[in-house]
């Protein structure tokens, strides 16, 4: 299957809607997908920095600033 061309003549709309149904369909099978084990020690690290007081967070809102004013 290519999908790279039928991709390439989609919309923008048509591309967000069909991911959107991608992500609504892997999220009604997942019985057969697995997480990587280094996605699995991320989370456990960042579960101990939380732990043990050494994680930083910040307000949704200034992160999305900061994200765009890095990106422009």
């Amino acid at each position: 299957m290519n999908s790279a061309l039928q991709i390439d003549q989609m919309t923008v709309e048509d591309k967000i809607r069909t991911m959107e149904d991608l992500w609504d369909s892997l999220c009604r099978n997942t019985a057969h997908i697995h997480s990587p084990t280094w996605h699995h020690d991320a989370l456990a690290e960042r579960d101990q920095s939380i732990h043990v007081g050494e994680a930083v967070f910040e307000e949704w809102g200034s992160a999305k600033k900061k994200i765009r004013e890095s990106l422009s």
